[in-house]
């Protein structure tokens, strides 16, 4: 059983920066392409950022194209989401997710989900 498990969320500043993380424990890491979703109250959970299997590809929503940056590190099965100009639009529930193989932004697609972390930006 894949277990996921998000760590970094906090409260901050119109500007500033947050690194937020995810540890994969019960499979091998490189198996899976990792993604970032996030959810704010009432709305539908979004795709923010993906990266392959290797680490070589990411993929980003426009929203945040520039903003943030994915990455991860299979020797610690573990991926980042280095987000910096944070806005209060960026306030949210953040999780990560893990799917076989190939990267989606559908999230009905996600093998596995963390338990989430809150971001919360003021202005």
């Amino acid at each position: 059983q894949v277990t996921l498990v998000e760590s970094g969320g906090g409260l901050v500043q119109a500007g500033g920066s947050l690194r937020l993380s995810c540890e994969l424990s019960g499979r091998i890491f490189s198996m899976y392409a990792m993604s970032w979703f996030r959810q704010a109250p009432g709305k539908e959970r979004e795709f923010v950022a993906a990266v392959d299997w290797s680490g070589s590809s990411t993929y980003y929503a426009d929203s945040v194209k520039g903003r943030f940056t994915i990455s991860r590190d299979n020797d610690k099965s573990t991926m980042y989401l280095r987000m910096n100009s944070l806005k209060p639009e960026d306030t949210a529930t953040y999780y990560c997710a893990a799917r076989r193989a190939y990267y989606s932004e559908d999230p009905t697609s996600i093998d596995y989900w963390g338990q989430g972390t809150q971001v919360t930006v003021s202005s």
